[in-house]
């Protein structure tokens, strides 16, 4: 088990490098996700994340997970951890610490 926490400044150089097989996913409700989110950023809400990703990931893929709140984003990687994903973890600082960054984001 891999329950990490992934520094804003590591994921821009991952998607500036172009690196493969890893995913960001967004657990905010859709309408926030809709308002703004990383580009690339996948959105899936809390209630569904754990059907959706069993089906859809693979279990040693990296998965790197921001929401609104530190709760709701321990509980999704519990979630993926206790099912089996190998690679999980917390975008520190979430979505805001990413703006910060100079990240990219999409969103009305």
């Amino acid at each position: 088990m891999n329950n990490l926490r992934t520094e804003v400044n590591d994921l821009l150089l991952r998607l500036e490098w172009g690196q493969p097989a890893f995913t960001i996913i967004d657990i905010r409700d859709r309408l926030t996700f809709n308002h703004g989110h990383i580009t690339g950023a996948i959105p899936i809400c809390l209630d569904d994340l754990l059907e959706r990703a069993k089906f859809s990931l693979h279990p040693n893929r990296d998965i790197v997970i921001y929401g609104d709140s530190e709760t709701d984003v321990a509980t999704a990687i519990n979630l993926l951890v206790y099912a089996g994903f190998k690679n999980v973890s917390e975008l520190v600082g979430g979505l805001s610490a990413w703006k910060a960054m100079g990240g990219a984001t999409e969103g009305v």
